[in-house]
Protein backbone atom coordinates (compact mmCIF):
# COMPACT_ATOMS: atom_id res chain seq x y z
CA UNK A 1 0.00 0.00 0.00
CA UNK A 2 1.16 3.64 -0.83
CA UNK A 3 1.59 6.74 1.16
CA UNK A 4 -1.46 7.71 -1.28
CA UNK A 5 -3.53 4.94 -1.05
CA UNK A 6 -3.08 4.90 2.60
CA UNK A 7 -4.08 8.53 3.11
CA UNK A 8 -7.28 7.59 0.78
CA UNK A 9 -8.02 4.76 3.36
CA UNK A 10 -8.26 6.95 6.00
CA UNK A 11 -9.95 9.24 4.61
CA UNK A 12 -13.01 6.48 3.61
CA UNK A 13 -12.68 5.73 7.61
CA UNK A 14 -13.27 9.11 8.80
CA UNK A 15 -16.35 9.17 5.97
CA UNK A 16 -17.42 6.31 7.42
CA UNK A 17 -17.27 7.55 11.02
CA UNK A 18 -19.10 11.04 10.12
CA UNK A 19 -21.67 8.98 8.55
CA UNK A 20 -22.06 6.43 11.42
CA UNK A 21 -21.83 3.47 8.88
CA UNK A 22 -21.37 0.53 11.30
CA UNK A 23 -21.54 -1.79 9.18
CA UNK A 24 -19.07 -0.48 6.97
CA UNK A 25 -16.35 -0.45 9.60
CA UNK A 26 -15.29 -3.64 9.58
CA UNK A 27 -13.74 -2.95 6.32
CA UNK A 28 -11.17 0.21 7.72
CA UNK A 29 -10.70 -1.62 11.04
CA UNK A 30 -8.78 -4.57 12.11
CA UNK A 31 -10.49 -7.43 14.33
CA UNK A 32 -7.97 -6.88 16.94
CA UNK A 33 -7.61 -3.25 16.98
CA UNK A 34 -5.90 -1.86 19.89
CA UNK A 35 -6.75 1.67 21.37
CA UNK A 36 -4.31 3.63 23.55
CA UNK A 37 -2.62 0.15 24.12
CA UNK A 38 -5.68 -1.61 25.10
CA UNK A 39 -7.30 -4.69 23.19
CA UNK A 40 -10.70 -3.43 22.19
CA UNK A 41 -10.92 -5.61 19.29
CA UNK A 42 -13.40 -4.10 16.94
CA UNK A 43 -16.78 -4.65 18.59
CA UNK A 44 -15.14 -2.67 21.27
CA UNK A 45 -13.92 0.09 19.17
CA UNK A 46 -17.38 0.12 17.36
CA UNK A 47 -18.97 0.59 20.77
CA UNK A 48 -16.86 3.45 21.52
CA UNK A 49 -17.65 4.94 18.70
CA UNK A 50 -21.55 4.69 19.35
CA UNK A 51 -21.19 6.08 22.50
CA UNK A 52 -19.66 9.18 21.65
CA UNK A 53 -22.27 10.16 18.92
CA UNK A 54 -25.11 8.93 21.84
CA UNK A 55 -23.50 11.40 24.07
CA UNK A 56 -22.40 14.27 21.17
CA UNK A 57 -24.55 13.50 18.39
CA UNK A 58 -23.56 16.59 16.38
CA UNK A 59 -20.08 14.92 16.68
CA UNK A 60 -18.04 15.43 13.36
CA UNK A 61 -14.56 14.33 12.76
CA UNK A 62 -13.03 16.98 10.24
CA UNK A 63 -9.61 16.44 9.32
CA UNK A 64 -6.84 19.43 9.36
CA UNK A 65 -4.06 17.66 9.31
CA UNK A 66 -3.01 14.06 7.32
CA UNK A 67 0.61 12.90 7.29
CA UNK A 68 1.25 8.85 5.82
CA UNK A 69 4.35 7.22 6.01
CA UNK A 70 3.29 3.77 5.25
CA UNK A 71 1.98 1.86 7.41
CA UNK A 72 1.32 4.74 9.72
CA UNK A 73 -1.01 7.61 9.84
CA UNK A 74 -0.43 11.06 11.98
CA UNK A 75 -3.54 13.26 12.29
CA UNK A 76 -4.79 16.09 13.63
CA UNK A 77 -8.99 16.30 13.82
CA UNK A 78 -10.73 19.49 15.12
CA UNK A 79 -14.05 19.09 16.68
CA UNK A 80 -16.64 21.71 17.17
CA UNK A 81 -19.56 19.99 19.08
CA UNK A 82 -21.78 19.93 21.59
CA UNK A 83 -21.59 17.03 24.59
CA UNK A 84 -25.12 16.70 26.23
CA UNK A 85 -23.45 15.82 29.50
CA UNK A 86 -19.92 15.46 31.26
CA UNK A 87 -17.08 14.91 28.38
CA UNK A 88 -13.95 13.71 29.65
CA UNK A 89 -15.14 14.10 32.93
CA UNK A 90 -15.82 17.97 32.54
CA UNK A 91 -18.78 19.69 33.20
CA UNK A 92 -19.80 20.56 29.63
CA UNK A 93 -23.57 19.57 29.17
CA UNK A 94 -24.62 21.04 26.28
CA UNK A 95 -22.14 23.88 25.74
CA UNK A 96 -20.40 24.15 22.21
CA UNK A 97 -17.04 23.21 22.86
CA UNK A 98 -13.95 23.38 19.98
CA UNK A 99 -10.83 21.25 20.28
CA UNK A 100 -8.26 18.88 18.50
CA UNK A 101 -7.34 15.47 19.01
CA UNK A 102 -3.71 14.08 18.23
CA UNK A 103 -3.98 10.60 16.56
CA UNK A 104 -1.47 8.29 15.39
CA UNK A 105 -2.73 4.92 13.76
CA UNK A 106 -0.29 2.09 12.29
CA UNK A 107 -2.60 -0.24 10.02
CA UNK A 108 -2.07 -3.62 8.56
CA UNK A 109 -3.55 -5.44 6.02
CA UNK A 110 -4.85 -2.20 4.70
CA UNK A 111 -6.93 -1.93 8.24
CA UNK A 112 -6.20 -0.14 11.49
CA UNK A 113 -4.65 -2.12 13.73
CA UNK A 114 -3.51 0.23 16.76
CA UNK A 115 -4.74 3.84 17.37
CA UNK A 116 -3.24 6.17 19.73
CA UNK A 117 -5.10 9.31 20.84
CA UNK A 118 -4.60 12.86 22.93
CA UNK A 119 -7.18 14.83 22.89
CA UNK A 120 -6.99 18.45 24.30
CA UNK A 121 -8.76 18.72 26.90
CA UNK A 122 -6.91 22.20 28.06
CA UNK A 123 -8.32 23.75 25.18
CA UNK A 124 -12.55 22.44 26.88
CA UNK A 125 -11.38 23.36 30.45
CA UNK A 126 -10.49 27.25 29.02
CA UNK A 127 -14.39 27.26 27.39
CA UNK A 128 -16.04 25.88 30.40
Amino acid sequence: MTDIDLADTYRGYIACLNAQDWQDLERFVHGEVHYNGDRVGLTGYRDMLERDFREIPDLYFDIQLLISDTPFIASRLQFNCTPKGSFLGLPVNGRKVSFSENVFYEFLDGKIRHVWSVIDKAAIEAQL
